[in-house]
């Protein structure tokens, strides 16, 4: 039967990453979409050459690695564009991803999944847990974090599942619309939460 399988998703910017850190430190084994997508864009990789051959060595940086920049300006001005990359990654990142699950220790396992509203409610997983913030917080973290024009944080906002939609599919949120330490106590309460409908007494 394997772990308990937890996806995490979010908005970009939600706090995703500052969740999935809390939950390794207590001793979840965390499986990270976004990790294996850069695994499978190293430097000979199948998955980097059909990258090329789709759109070009114009997003290549002059040592042949993968300029996830002029990529992602490509991918979020153009849908179609998108849906090919996603084409070429996605399938790749479900089949390394439900391999590690099920080889994972512990009574749950924790998935990174950004786009999961995007692909379709995942059926291999038990449980939806959802990181929101408001679309004005994570515009201004997302400014903050990249440094790029405000147009191209607001198409990479337009591109994804709306809110609503994220919450729909929630089973479990966390909002993030305080501080760290409320974000990272949240974490907490879910993670005995998490136990107990694994069969963990604490």
């Amino acid at each position: 039967m394997g772990p308990l399988r937890i996806g995490l998703t979010g908005g970009i910017a939600s706090g995703k990453t500052t969740v999935a850190r809390r939950f390794a430190e207590l001793g979840v084994a965390v499986i990270d979409a976004d990790e294996i997508a850069r695994a499978l864009v190293a430097p000979g990789e199948p998955a980097l050459g059909e990258i090329i051959t789709r759109f070009g060595g114009a997003i290549l940086t002059p040592d042949g690695a993968l300029d996830r920049r002029a990529l992602r300006e490509r991918v979020f001005a153009d849908v179609r564009a998108r849906r090919d990359l996603e084409a070429i990654l996605h399938p790749r990142i479900h089949t390394q991803m439900a391999r590690r699950a099920a080889a994972a220790a512990g009574p749950y396992v924790l998935l990174v999944i950004p786009l999961l509203v995007e692909g379709g409610a995942r059926r291999d997983l038990d449980r939806i847990l959802v990181v929101d913030a408001s679309e004005q917080a994570q515009f201004e973290r997302l400014l903050a974090r990249d440094g790029g024009p405000a147009e191209q944080a607001q198409a990479m906002l337009a591109a994804q599942a709306s809110r609503a939609d994220r919450l729909a599919l929630a089973d479990d949120v966390l909002r993030n619309d305080g501080s760290v330490e409320v974000l990272r106590a949240g974490v907490d309460d879910l993670h005995r939460r998490y136990l107990a409908l694994a069969g963990v007494r604490s």
